[in-house]
């Protein structure tokens, strides 16, 4: 996850992060990707059940139960592992977590046990009464899922009448008080909706925006051709940094994250030492703490059957389950050769990653895009858009 628009404004400096010390349990949750101990952000797949049909879904998540989900006194004692690990986030996410009517007792008990809770969603089913009772009950912090406008979304999620259902519950969690902010995965099926979704932000006073790029797993693997290639890319993130800088300008704060292709970091640092070139050694400095993609690091994934994964997106890895030994001991286990591997990846990467001069703010990128492209967890991810003379020009890359 880059914060693009801090990193892009300069509204945050190396002096913020050490100011705690740069420990996740310390830090505000702005400034977790600059922690330097890397406890885990922990996605847990609380369920696989979801009212929506959606084609990206990583979690292949159907409006049907599923066998095995955990159960109540499960979950309550994975946060009390989590807590005492010192995992700061739990992300209680699905298929649609607010499906599960036990979902507010869990996040109580995260807040209780000092982790932040936050709320990944297609917000149909926040009600105003939901959506005070989400204030009420610990939760940091909502993330509501839009794939464009209404023609675009009620396609993409299967169903008319998702997109008005949607923006009912982010306006619901605006007056209920709770941060909410708009997930958005882009794709050739809906990049022409980015600038209209970046207007909805500003109309509807949505102080957050995450662009995903699509990962292929799930249904996603289906859809990988409708990836962005290169070019496409480069506009997207040219276009967000434009409007980042515009509502900078004005006077507008939105925060606006990118999320799923590290290659973003090089990207803007390039950006940023031809636009700003006063700033860019800071904000090099900056994303060499973020350190780029974190999975088996930074972030892990627990599913909804207790299966341990490095990340959200990699269910076919899988690393342990938390009814057999607790998240903690899993995590810390680099017997595990698939976690000794993500540990230490950088002498297994091969093909065009292992030679990038841009490795210590990417970290290789996705590892689960690349197998899924390449047929190898170590191969080159396809989603990197940089050109070759900027991964191999040392005057790039300040020391």
């Amino acid at each position: 996850m880059l914060s693009l628009s801090r990193l892009l404004t300069g509204t945050v400096s190396e002096g913020d992060a050490l100011r705690y010390q740069r420990r996740s349990a310390a830090l505000p949750s702005h400034l977790l990707h600059f922690s330097e101990d890397k406890k885990p952000v922990v996605v847990w797949n609380i369920t696989r059940t979801c009212n929506l049909h959606c084609v990206h879904c990583y979690a292949s998540a159907a409006d049907r139960p599923f066998e095995g989900e955990l159960t109540t006194e499960e979950g309550l004692r994975v946060i009390d592992d989590l807590a005492a690990f010192g995992s700061p986030v739990v992300l209680f996410s699905g298929g649609e977590p607010l499906s599960r009517p036990d979902l507010f007792t869990l996040s109580r008990h995260a807040r209780e046990r000092g982790m932040r809770a936050v709320l990944s969603t297609n917000g149909t089913l926040i009600t105003p009464e939901v959506a005070r009772e989400a204030k009420e009950q610990g939760f940091a912090y909502v993330g509501v899922s839009l794939d464009g406008l209404r023609d675009i979304h009620d396609r993409f999620r299967g169903k008319r009448g998702a997109f008005d259902a949607s923006i009912a519950g982010i306006r619901a969690c605006r007056e209920a008080g709770v941060r909410v902010g708009v997930r958005f995965t882009i794709t050739r099926r809906n990049q022409h909706e980015l600038p209209a979704i970046l207007d909805l932000l500003e109309e509807e006073d949505i102080p957050r925006f995450c662009m995903y790029h699509l990962a292929y797993s799930g249904r996603g693997a289906k859809i990988s051709a409708d990836a962005l290639d290169a070019g496409e890319t480069r506009a997207a993130i040219d276009l967000l940094c434009d409007r980042v800088l515009e509502w900078h300008q004005r006077g507008i704060d939105k925060e606006v994250l990118t999320v799923d292709n590290h290659a973003d970091a090089a990207y803007l640092y390039l950006r940023i030492k031809r636009t700003q070139p006063e700033r860019a050694e800071e904000v090099l400095r900056l994303m060499r703490w973020n350190g780029g993609n974190s999975s088996g690091t930074g972030i892990g994934c627990i599913d909804y059957l207790g299966n341990v994964h490095p990340d959200q997106f990699s269910w076919h890895l899988t690393l342990g389950n938390v009814r057999e030994r607790p998240f903690s001991e899993i995590w810390t286990d680099l017997s595990i050769p698939l976690l000794r591997g993500l540990r230490n990846r950088r002498e297994l990467i091969r093909g065009r990653c292992a030679g990038c001069r841009f490795y210590d703010i990417c970290n290789g990128n996705l590892r689960v895009r690349a197998e899924a492209a390449t047929g190898d967890l170590w191969g080159h991810d396809p989603a990197c858009y940089l050109a070759d003379d900027e991964i191999h020009r040392p005057e790039l890359v300040g020391a």
